[in-house]
């Protein structure tokens, strides 16, 4: 594997794929300043993790990074503890989350949380170390629950993640500097606030207001598979003018390529 990548263990989103599993569920392997996160672990990526090719030794991660608590970023969090901990016997690793994720309706269940070395809150403006990766918490989403969009800098490289959220004005902005952009695009037509979620012109706009190197689009409702994802990155990439793909189950950005 290269040093420093992104891997989509899963771009399944919201309820109808998940619950199919037309796309995996699995969150996203992030090997950064040598340190291992895995970012909001959905249903199933602790097997996705054993079964990727190669491997992703889920005994080996050093960090766990919910962006929110709902089921499909958050539905393998408590194994995902268990494993970065054996089974709670070793106190290591760093779990990270908005308040709302370790209280009562969070699948993280509670036994787990005394479980890692380091169990932090991630807010808006909040700055987490792991050795030489930092973690900052950029952006508060509006998203009906508590959610955190993120970025991981190792002093050379930002990979920034926009979660699930309505658009706000302006959010792109805070992701500026980015190499790498992950963007949650769940609708394929926008359904108003009361369904908190992007699709491809507000995915679009914050790509245009960061400015990346490059931009993946992942996270993906019916609609947007029944659309092919794949085209409409191309068709950002022509209106906006900056490298836009579309993530698959399995694909790894090395990022130190580009």
């Amino acid at each position: 594997m290269p040093d420093r990548f992104v891997k989509f263990l899963g771009t399944a989103g919201a309820r109808f794929v998940v619950a199919r599993q037309l796309r995996s569920s699995a969150g996203i392997w992030i090997r950064m300043a040598g340190q291992t996160v895995i970012y909001d672990p959905g249903p199933g990526t602790i097997v996705r993790c054993w079964a990727a090719k190669p491997q992703c030794d889920a005994t080996k991660v050093n960090a766990i990074v919910l962006s929110h608590h709902h089921l499909d970023h958050a539905g393998d969090a408590t194994v995902m503890v268990e494993a970065m901990t054996d089974g709670g016997t070793k106190r290591v690793g760093l779990l990270l989350a908005p308040r709302a994720a370790y209280e009562d309706d969070s699948p993280l269940c509670h036994y787990v949380q005394r479980f890692p070395a380091r169990v932090e809150r991630l807010r808006e403006g909040s700055a987490h170390e792991l050795g030489d990766l930092r973690i900052t918490c950029v952006a508060a989403m509006q998203h009906g629950v508590e959610t955190c969009g993120t970025v991981y800098s190792d002093g050379e490289k930002r990979v920034g993640f926009a979660p699930d959220t309505y658009y706000i004005e302006g959010i792109g902005e805070r992701y500026v500097g980015c190499d790498i952009l992950v963007v949650n695009c769940v609708l394929f037509s926008d359904h108003g606030p009361g369904v908190p979620h992007l699709h491809p012109a507000s995915a679009g706009r914050i790509i245009a207001e960061a400015r990346p190197k490059r931009a993946i689009l992942t996270h993906f409702g019916m609609n947007m598979l029944r659309n092919e994802p794949w085209k409409i990155a191309e068709e950002l990439t022509q209106e906006i003018g900056i490298e836009v793909k579309a993530a698959g189950d399995g694909m790894m950005v090395d990022l130190d390529e580009g």
